[in-house]
């Protein structure tokens, strides 16, 4: 806990607070977040404020998968209680049951690193199963993701990836330079393609992964027939071709080019004429720190004794997991696998260029391209290397955690790959929070997007929208309705309406917005179950509209009340005040200020950016319900004009909308 900042604002800040007095429910929130850590699942964020009540806190922290962040809040009372009445915990049961949980419901490490990366580009993200398949964006500008495949990843590209042999000829029939070699049916098959391919060979299954069933530098029969029972253990079918000396290597192609190469070792043992193998093997080479199972360790404990493959590399050197080696004699115990040395900055322009041609030519976007080779930094036809499989969905472990060498940032090159070096994935999202109105300038707002010829979005009081569309009655401002409009592929844009209740209950459906628009501060009579029992408590709650509009968007405010005018502070963005009048010191201020201002003069409604006006037309020409509530007219006119939405499309939209929802539009 001494790397918690705290309010501080640096190491140490939590345990100086501790020191010197606190909150018990603030040392909660910081146990959480730490039993989460220990468990393998990073994060830091916190809050903890007391209420009304003697003893009850409100304790906000931030997790990855709500299942774990709440077993960690519970784990985190229960050590609390525990250090308060002087009983006993243990701290290591708590953390190993909290990391099977992460084990087992949170994002795979290659998923989770491209996710983190799009985060670094601000680019929103939404698990939507309980694996690995995440949508990034929102709305139309989304992309999925499903651990190293996108959905830009073709079934017919895996299709041929996983088929070894069709992927093989189309590969050679490029240019590009792979082993000859053939399916077998049996090993009296294997042993004919041995020899005609000419010896040594290479024995694989045909539909295998990550070095599995795979035996290399066969010379006799003996050692095919059984490598081929090995291989055929999965009954797919069995792959016999000529064998290439040199060392495995991984090359991670993402999009048209190599991003990251790692290279593999062999495993070596020395006997001392005392020491079976698997003693060897564990004082050699086991105790590696770099070795174990789980993805914290780059590197395979190895099994001598149940390994299938390494018991057929003993068998062939006459040995078995139980013989004790000479002093001095070397005992090869893996030949291929751990490919997990980062070789990236070695890789020869032309071992570049063929890889990323072999991934095209099977026609993935993201590739694994496995190829043997004695010395990646020279051309392969100069060492006679060759192209051995072409992946789809690679593992991205050894390239993020390599064994020796340099991390590569591989999540940035996929999320550049799928959003260029400019988009965000984001959509016009509009989100309207407030005591007055809230509802008729969501459906205004929508309307006025819709004229623009986008397909919109909706989800307020009134119901759930698609364009002009009803697709679900009844009240639809939640965060389940939201979460379905960012969701859908077709939503351009998205206007949603949060109420106070909504905010506390469940919170908002985004992270991020173009324009927050806030209309009053009251109301807070209601909201007693949660410990709301003042002005200054909802207005905690309405700022977060503001908190999370976006650098280059803008916050709506209303002039006429002094609350919501002090939340202009907050915004990231900039801000647009509403009012009845131009005379409303916060309208005047801002105006002079040069900045924009939407207003009522002489009853038509004005525009104006400093000193310039823009009149888009008398608030009695439109319809009975909108003329009565101009206050909600001008909150959407200022959304409308916030996204870009020119003058006159705004007055045609005024004209147009129909505020009864049972009528075709909103």
């Amino acid at each position: 806990m001494i790397e918690h900042r705290c309010g501080v604002g640096e190491r140490g800040g939590f345990l100086l607070r501790l020191r010197e007095g606190t909150w018990a429910g603030h040392i909660l929130e910081h146990g959480a977040l730490e039993l989460q850590n220990l468990s393998g699942m990073r994060t830091g964020f916190g809050k903890t404020r007391g209420t009304s009540v003697r003893g009850v806190y409100k304790v906000a922290f931030r997790t990855r998968q709500e299942r774990v962040g709440r077993a960690a809040l519970v784990a985190a009372r229960d050590l609390l209680m525990a250090a308060v009445e002087d009983g006993p915990f243990d701290v290591a049961a708590s953390v190993a049951a909290l990391r099977e949980m992460v084990d087992s419901l949170c994002l795979g490490p290659s998923t989770s690193h491209i996710v983190d990366a799009a985060t670094e580009r601000r680019i929103p993200a939404i698990r939507l199963t309980d694996g690995n398949l995440v949508q990034l964006g929102y709305g139309a500008r989304q992309r999925r993701i499903w651990t190293a495949e996108t959905d830009q990843t073709s079934a017919i590209a895996e299709g041929i990836a996983s088929d070894k042999d069709l992927t093989k000829t189309l590969l050679r029939s490029c240019g590009v330079p792979v082993p000859e070699g053939r399916m077998v049916d049996n090993e009296d098959d294997a042993w004919e393609a041995a020899q005609d391919v000419g010896l040594p060979v290479a024995v694989k299954p045909y539909d295998g992964n990550h070095g599995r069933g795979v035996s290399l530098d066969l010379k006799t029969r003996e050692d095919v027939v059984a490598a081929y029972h090995l291989a055929n253990r999965k009954g797919g079918g069995v792959i016999v071709e000529r064998f290439i000396a040199g060392n495995e290597h991984r090359l991670l192609v993402v999009g048209r080019s190599v991003v990251a190469a790692a290279r593999g070792e062999t495993a070596w043992v020395s006997g001392d004429g005392k020491a079976n193998i698997i003693e060897l093997v564990d004082r050699q080479i086991n105790t590696d720190p770099r070795r174990g199972s789980g993805e914290d360790f780059p590197l395979n404990a190895l099994a001598p004794e149940v390994g299938a493959e390494i018991i057929l590399e003993l068998e062939r050197q006459g040995f078995t997991a139980y013989s004790v080696p000479a002093e001095g004699q070397k005992v090869l115990i893996q030949r291929n696998g751990n490919v997990a040395f980062d070789v990236t900055d070695n890789i020869h322009p032309s071992i570049a260029a063929t890889a990323a041609l072999a991934a095209r030519i099977v026609g993935l976007d993201i590739a694994g391209v496995d190829l043997v080779a004695e010395d990646i930094s020279c051309p392969l036809d100069e060492q006679r290397g060759a192209i051995i499989e072409v992946n789809a969905s690679p593992g991205l472990l050894s390239h993020l955690k390599p064994a020796g060498g340099q991390p590569r940032a591989v999540g940035a090159a996929i999320i550049d790959h799928l959003f260029g070096l400019e988009q965000n994935g984001r959509i016009s999202i509009v989100g309207i929070a407030g005591s007055q109105g809230a509802t008729l300038i969501a459906r205004l707002t929508a309307w006025l997007i819709q004229i623009t010829g986008k397909h919109v979005g909706l989800a307020c009081r009134d119901g759930l929208y698609l364009d002009s569309r009803q697709v679900d009655k009844g009240d639809c401002a939640t965060w389940d309705a939201g979460q379905r409009l960012l969701i859908n592929r077709s939503v351009e844009a998205a206007v949603f309406e949060n109420g106070s209740r909504m905010i506390l209950g469940e919170g908002l459906a985004y992270d991020k917005c173009a324009v927050g628009v806030v209309t009053g501060v009251r109301g807070h009579e209601g909201l007693a179950e949660f410990y709301i029992n003042e002005p200054d408590q909802l207005y905690a709650v309405l700022r977060t509209q503001v908190d999370v509009v976006l650098p280059d968007g803008v916050a709506v405010l209303n002039a006429a009340d002094p609350r919501v005018v002090e939340m202009a502070g907050l915004c990231d963005g900039t801000v647009i005040y509403y009012g009845l009048a131009e005379e409303l010191e916060a309208i005047a201020l801002h105006r002079s200020a040069g900045e924009r201002v939407v207003f009522l003069k002489e009853n038509s409604i004005v525009l104006a950016t400093g000193t310039e006006e823009a009149t888009l037309l008398p608030l009695a020409s439109l319809k009975p319900a909108k003329a009565a509530q101009p206050e909600s007219v001008l909150a959407a006119v200022a959304a409308a004009w916030a996204l870009g939405i020119a003058p006159e499309l705004i007055s045609a939209g005024l004209m147009t909308f129909d505020s009864n929802p049972k009528k075709t539009n909103y």
